[in-house]
């Protein structure tokens, strides 16, 4: 761990009601990346040299380590230009709606240090798609990057379910242009309905409609077809997986993000009422789980990106070794530091040597 975080940094922090300090460091790393200067002597130490890494190529693009932004972090794009300069290999911004919207009433972040968790029952808040489209049009494009960028989408809460593609699709046609990758975020457990988009119906039309549009763009003079993933919960059954799978397979994604937070309670938070999702180290097994599951169903074919109770370079390499090809972190940065990602891209790189 970061000695100067552990000691100095973080007690600070932790004595901060948890969204306040979220926003602390968040306007931190948008100021890191508008000092040029820093950001390079930054970039030029920390995990995204080749000679220091094997970079991983997954859906056309190039990611210089096997670490990234969960979204979460970066809701609406303004801070992620410093993510290479903290030893990120990708990051993913968001969780992005078509209409802005304030999220659910505060408090709505907890976190559990003695457990390494957090629950959070943010619902999206953001400032919107077309809001997020003028930010990103003033920041380097696509491949004008050091590392991809992912963008991920989410349901306005005041769409109702059955307009839910409508209103994807409406953040795709205004997001896509600037996406290394997009994300279709069915998943989170603090949207109303959200995850009944993970019904094997609702999911086909959605998925039909986001892909025919991507295939539409790329048919454009000078269009591209965008990688799109899904994102999915951790709290579904062994039949809904393969279901969701079904579908990923018959339109062809790129990829899945496995997984989401979760609704279960295991341990000591079966006596905590808090609603919310709970992310962190209770969730590592089970996000372990999903993670093998999807690559031994699918024979390796399926990309996933794992995310979910990684707090150490053990836990990260639990993910690879059930099959992932990149990870994600976004809690463990919060107990472990802003330099968590560096150290663990430059773990992962070694036992990538290693094996």
């Amino acid at each position: 761990m970061d000695v100067l975080y552990e000691r100095m940094l973080r007690p600070l922090l932790f004595k901060l009601e948890s969204e306040t300090a979220h926003e602390v460091g968040l306007k931190a790393m948008e100021l890191l990346g508008k000092v040029a200067p820093l950001r390079w002597i930054l970039e030029k130490t920390s995990n995204l040299s080749p000679s220091l890494h094997h970079p991983v190529s997954l859906f056309g693009l190039k990611f210089p380590n096997r670490v990234g932004l969960a979204a979460g972090f970066d809701k609406d794009g303004h801070a992620w230009p410093a993510a290479s300069a903290l030893g990120f290999g990708h990051v993913e911004i968001g969780t992005v709606t078509e209409h802005p919207q304030p999220g659910n009433p505060k408090p709505r972040m907890f976190r559990y240090p003695k457990e390494l968790a957090v629950i959070n029952r943010m619902g999206f808040n953001n400032v919107g798609a077309s809001a997020v489209a003028r930010t990103l049009s003033r920041l380097p494009g696509v491949g004008k990057r050091k590392i991809p960028l992912g963008i991920n989408l989410g349901k306005s809460k005041i769409t109702p379910i059955d307009q839910a593609t409508g209103d994807y699709l409406a953040s795709y046609a205004l997001l896509a242009e600037f996406a290394d990758y997009l994300v279709l975020n069915v998943s989170s457990p603090n949207t109303p309905d959200l995850r009944k988009l993970q019904d094997e119906e609702k999911l086909r039309e959605l998925l039909k409609a986001v892909t025919a549009a991507n295939r539409d763009a790329a048919a454009r003079p000078g269009g591209r077809r965008v990688p799109v993933l899904l994102k999915i919960a951790p709290d579904l059954s062994w039949p809904q997986i393969d279901a969701v799978l079904g579908a990923v397979e018959e339109f062809s994604l790129d990829g899945l993000i496995a997984t989401n937070t979760t609704l279960a309670r295991p341990g000591v938070f079966g006596s905590i009422n808090q609603t919310g999702g709970l992310s962190g180290a209770p969730l590592r097994a089970r996000s372990t789980e999903i993670v093998r599951y999807i690559v031994t169903k699918t024979l390796g074919r399926m990309p996933v990106i794992a995310v979910g109770g990684i707090t150490d370079e053990e836990g990260a390499g639990e993910k690879l070794d059930a099959g992932a090809a990149l990870v994600q972190i976004y809690t463990g940065m919060i107990f472990r530091g802003p330099r968590f990602a560096s150290s663990l891209a430059r773990a992962l790189s070694e036992r990538d040597r290693r094996f």
